[in-house]
């Protein structure tokens, strides 16, 4: 009898198990950053959240946990992501209060405008690096037909007046995050993400507001790892306990 074939795609779970997540289990997986990027936005009861280039869901899905009234439309172009995105929806239980649409960051949403936007951008500029050899994990880590400052773009393209973007990023780009920024957004918070004290920041979580004029703040920002590889008790209390991260 032949061997049955291995499933395309392999269920784990996030936030201490209160959140179950499909995920290919070739290229592109979700790791803390779509946890943390969550963590960093400050939605309230009643209001509506896009995530722009969710893939399969990871942050919409942590940020409908932790804050289950509010809304989050999720935005993927690529429709095998796109697919697991909605089962992970409906794994979840929140197929009515969450959707998914299959198309490009770019391109409105339908009209709707959003109180708040989250993004995970690629990571990396073309010809930085080396880009991995499976086409949807490269798309998800190499800019390709839009660049850093087309996703701040199309987030403030489906924001509110007065709306809030949360992103999260590389560190060694900040300035290009801030000059990106600087067109439309205001009221900037420069949140690092430290691998343990003492070391520089590899990460970012930046939060801006779209003609927001108050000053830039740089805050202390969270240190992840203990000296000995694990978790802090702070970043423990993000990734494992649904704790929000105030910017």
């Amino acid at each position: 009898m032949p061997e049955a074939a291995e499933p395309a795609a392999s269920e784990d779970r996030l936030l201490g198990g209160r959140v179950r997540l499909l995920q290919p289990r070739d290229g592109y997986r979700a790791a803390i950053d779509p946890v943390l990027l969550a963590a960093a936005v400050p939605a309230v009861p009643g209001e509506h959240v896009a995530d722009l280039g969710c893939g399969v869901g990871a942050a919409l899905l942590c940020l409908a946990a932790r804050c289950p009234e509010v809304s989050v439309t999720g935005v993927e172009r690529e429709s095998g992501l796109a697919a697991l995105a909605r089962e992970n929806l409906g794994l979840n239980g929140l197929a009515g209060r969450c959707a998914i649409v299959e198309g490009s960051v770019a391109d409105p949403i339908g009209g709707a405008l959003f109180d708040r936007v989250m993004i995970n951008p690629p990571f990396l500029p073309p010809g930085r690096g080396r880009a991995s050899a499976h086409p949807v994990k490269a798309a998800a880590n190499v800019e390709a037909g839009l660049d850093l400052a087309g996703w701040v773009a199309a987030a403030a393209g489906v924001l509110r007046p007065r709306g809030w973007l949360t992103l999260v990023h590389r560190a060694d780009r900040i300035d290009e995050i801030c000059a990106a920024l600087r067109p439309g957004f205001g009221s900037l918070t420069l949140f690092p993400l430290w691998p343990k004290a003492g070391e520089p920041a590899r990460r970012v979580l930046v939060q801006a507001r779209r003609s927001g004029r108050s000053p830039a703040v740089l805050a202390a920002g969270l240190v992840l790892h203990e000296a000995d590889g694990g978790y802090t008790p702070a970043a423990q209390a993000v990734l494992r306990d649904a704790a929000p991260l105030a910017l």
